[in-house]
């Protein structure tokens, strides 16, 4: 049996605060569905060096963020495009950029 998740606005709001009480910054840059949207994350640091992670699921029954796109400073097009691609193909999805420190150890506390 599946455990029940957490809507999709709740878990995005618990981010940004999350983000903000680490002292760094959080916007939803596109809002998917209210319950169950997939959340896409860009992490940025100092508007450099931007990753996109997305939940994926493990054969243990867990799902956790794992970083499926990283920006190559030689190509930023690409990473630009990859992700116009990603969140228009699907419009349930949410995009919530993260600008913090550490934001691998911040996300890794949204574990399911």
């Amino acid at each position: 049996m599946t455990p029940s998740r957490l809507p999709a606005h709740l878990e995005v709001a618990g981010l940004i605060r999350a983000t903000e009480a680490a002292g760094g910054f959080a916007t939803v840059i596109q809002k998917g569905e209210r319950d169950a949207g997939i959340i896409l994350i860009l992490t940025t640091e100092r508007a450099g060096n931007a990753r996109l992670w997305e939940r994926m699921p493990r054969l243990d029954g867990r799902r956790l963020f794992e970083v499926v796109k990283a920006e190559d400073k030689e190509k930023k097009e690409e990473f630009a495009g990859y992700l116009e691609r990603r969140t228009t193909r699907d419009r349930d999805v949410w995009l919530v950029e993260l600008d913090v420190a550490d934001a691998e150890r911040l996300i890794a506390e949204f574990a399911c």
